[in-house]
């Protein structure tokens, strides 16, 4: 299955142009080497152009980093849970993302835009196609329209979320010069109600899209808009019902580091996923994951590059009370002992205190395992620690004993066979608690919060001492490498503290579990809060580490990343943009 990412060279944009050609009259000319209408209107022809419409998933071909499909930049960087990393002046075009003084010449943002709408490009290809094809089944048809449109409904998802007013263009238009006035979210719900309706419930190969995870992307769209009691209607069915695609019961694996283990994945909580391969016979590294290589430990095994570092405020967070509960309005004040501009050539002791233990599974610190690549040093592997903090991020690492098999080494830089998990069901799980909350049911919500942090606090969670510390790969002992402290809400918590406690309590236990899988700027917008907790990070943050400490966050304003200045340049209509800059810019 892992061989369905794969692009087929010469047929695509068979039929429709780019939005972001770099010329007016690209759009009047045919794409060198495309196959014409004919070759491609068939069964064979349509399903080609239908895999290159998942290949365009990962970004690869407009950019890597930039484009990256965990949204680690927008998503993480600009919500607080990471620091750009590496050193001040690599990568120059994150730090104004990192502290919201983007302006909309940004070339970052302007290659996240060309790489969505080249997905979208790519649908409407397999829609146009797809009506002229005589030799597919009516149950073909019905499924190939439906994969077609989940993955439009996610490519226009995300330009929503990062863009908010953005043209629609669909398999019917023919005018390309669209403006953006028009509120798409009815566009988004109408693709992935029509995937969840016409989906299979299972797929012969484990990437394509199937109902369930149509019907959990619909219920996450209502969450963006507020509908709370139409994403509690689709989330209990999807909790009640929802298969993979390979037909395993949606739930959460029993171990948490599974969800980025390369031979675990496909998994029972994989409700959508990017899939990548590593050392395939290619020798093309464009068909592992190549959105992270920038975010492995520097000066490190891995070779490149030291980007994508935990804030202190994220590795904060998972301080516990001796109860094992979180501290949600004062984990800052109890911050975690760091080596903060110690050497590595100088004696640390890690910190003593309870902590969760999703920590050490997602922040690489000093002195506790880091995966099975022995001891993480501190700053020796960090490559500026005075601009970017102590930390290195580790849910998308791949291990040490199966590096052969699941990293590829093809580049400068690592790719993984570790998939992008686009959802996961403990993302969904945490939506429906929010929803149940939302409209009241906070015993309901409690009860799926709950599912999360005992996943979380089973024994095969914690990450135990080496038996060798010079020799990792011989294994661990049964020994915790840290006061790990994790439990439940007691019975009733939920409903003593009342709805907005609650929903306080349900945030934060977002931003423990999804932290640097690029969720967190995103749910601190739809939340409201953006505005107060990004600037309460700046200002503790800022004071520590100084990528940050410029940081302001202006409400009204950086909810939304501008619109690129390249894209209004060049969609216009005698010679006036149709395009409309967010407010602010």
């Amino acid at each position: 299955m892992k061989r369905f990412k794969y692009i087929v060279c010469g047929a695509i944009m068979a039929t429709l142009p780019l939005i972001s050609s770099c010329e007016d009259e690209f759009l009047d000319k045919p794409a060198i080497g495309a196959l014409s209408d004919q070759v491609l209107a068939n069964k064979a022809g349509v399903e080609k152009l239908l895999i290159g419409a998942y290949g365009a998933l990962d970004g690869i071909g407009i950019g890597n980093w930039e484009t990256s499909p965990t949204n680690w930049v927008y998503g993480s960087v600009a919500g607080g849970d990471a620091h750009k990393g590496s050193n001040g002046a690599d990568q120059p075009g994150i730090n104004p993302i990192a502290t919201f003084s983007i302006d909309p010449s940004n070339g970052f943002i302007n290659l996240k835009w060309r790489a969505m709408y080249e997905g979208i490009s790519r649908t409407n290809s397999v829609l146009n196609l797809l009506s002229k094809a005589e030799d597919v089944t009516e149950g073909d048809r019905q499924r190939i329209e439906a994969e077609a449109r989940f993955l439009r409904g996610h490519y226009y998802f995300e330009l929503k979320k990062m863009f908010n007013m953005v043209p629609w263009i669909d398999e019917t238009t023919t005018d390309f010069n669209q403006p953006n006035n028009v509120d798409i979210w009815p566009n988004i719900e109408a693709d992935f109600q029509f995937a969840m309706d016409n989906l299979p419930n299972t797929q012969a190969e484990v990437g394509r899209a199937n109902k369930w995870a149509a019907a959990a992307y619909l219920g996450k769209a209502y969450m963006f808009e507020h509908k709370f009691a139409e994403a509690k209607a689709i989330f209990d069915k999807v909790i009640s019902e929802g298969v993979t695609s390979n037909g395993l019961k949606y739930g959460l694996v029993d171990k948490f580091k599974d969800n980025w283990t390369a031979s675990a994945e496909n998994n029972k909580e994989s409700v959508f996923a990017i899939q990548m391969v590593a050392n395939d016979g290619t020798n093309d590294i464009a068909n592992a994951n190549q959105g992270e290589m920038l975010n492995y430990p520097y000066n490190s095994p891995f070779r490149c590059c030291g980007f994508y570092q935990p804030t202190l405020d994220l590795a904060n967070s998972y301080r516990t009370t001796a109860q094992g509960l979180p501290e949600p309005d004062s984990y800052n004040s109890d911050a975690l002992k760091t080596d903060q501009g110690i050497g590595s050539d100088q004696s640390f002791t890690p910190d003593q205190g309870p902590v969760d233990p999703r920590l050490d599974w997602t922040v690489g610190r000093r002195g506790i395992p880091f995966l099975d690549w022995g001891l993480h040093p501190g700053s020796a592997w960090i490559r500026e620690q005075s601009s970017a903090g102590p930390y290195s991020s580790e849910k998308h690492v791949y291990w040490q004993a199966t590096a052969e098999t699941y990293s590829d080494q093809h580049s400068w830089a690592p790719g993984s066979a570790i998939n992008v998990l686009v959802i996961r069901f403990a993302d969904v799980l945490l939506m429906a608690a929010e929803a149940e909350a939302q409209l009241g049911n906070l015993s309901q919500a409690e009860t799926y919060v709950n599912m999360v942090r005992a996943r979380a606090a089973r024994p095969e969670n914690v990450v135990n001492t080496y038996k060798n510390p010079a020799k990792p790969l011989e294994g661990f002992t049964s020994t915790p490498a840290a006061n790990y402290k994790i439990a439940t809400y007691a019975d009733g918590y939920f409903s003593s503290i009342g709805q907005q406690k609650a929903l306080e309590a349900i945030y934060f236990e977002r931003k423990l579990e999804l932290a640097l899988e690029g969720h967190r700027f995103f749910d601190l917008v739809r939340w409201g809060i953006a505005d107060k907790v990004l600037n309460n990070f700046f200002n503790y943050e800022g004071s520590r580490i100084p990528d940050v400490k410029e940081g302001n966050f202006v409400k009204g304003k950086n909810e939304y990343f501008p619109i690129p200045q390249r894209q209004i340049d060049l969609q216009t209509v005698d010679g006036v943009s149709v395009l409309t800059q967010n407010p602010g810019y």
